[in-house]
C-alpha cells in the first residue's frame, strides 16, 4: 500500500522559509518521479514542482521558480521542498504525489490525502 506522509508545515512571516518533508513507503521510491502540489483556501489543486527518479531532473511552476527547491533522498525514501522568500500567496495545504513512472511528464498516480499546512502572514 502506497503511503505518503508530509510534515514541516507551519506559520511564517512573509520572506521566511520552511522545509517540507514527505516520507514514502509501500513502493520503490527511487524508481518513481515525485511532485509537490498545493491547494490554497477556496481554490483547486495546483502543481508546484516535480523531480524525476534517476537523474533527478526538476521542474517548477513559474509562481515558485527561484524560491523553492525540490530534492529527494532515495536512501531515506524522502522527498523535500525547501521554500524560501515565502509570500502570502504561498498559503496552502501542500501534498506529496507519486508519478506513474520515473518521468515527471507522466501522470501523477497517487496523491496523499493528509498534506501539511503552510500559512504565510504578517
Amino acid at each position: 500500500e502506497v503511503q505518503l506522509v508530509e510534515s514541516g508545515g507551519g506559520s511564517v512571516q512573509p520572506g521566511g522559509s520552511l522545509r517540507l518533508s514527505c516520507v514514502a513507503s509501500g513502493f520503490t521510491f527511487s524508481s518513481y518521479a515525485m511532485s509537490w502540489v498545493r491547494q490554497a483556501p477556496g481554490k483547486g489543486l495546483e502543481w508546484v514542482s516535480s523531480i524525476s527518479s534517476g537523474t533527478g531532473t526538476t521542474r517548477y511552476a513559474d509562481s515558485v521558480k527561484g524560491r523553492f527547491t525540490i530534492s529527494r533522498d532515495n536512501a531515506k525514501n524522502t522527498l523535500y521542498l525547501q521554500m524560501n522568500s515565502l509570500k502570502p500567496e504561498d498559503t496552502a495545504v501542500y501534498y506529496c504525489s507519486k508519478h506513474s513512472t520515473q518521468s515527471t511528464y507522466t501522470a501523477r498516480s497517487y496523491t496523499s490525502d493528509q498534506g501539511t499546512r503552510v500559512t504565510v502572514s504578517s
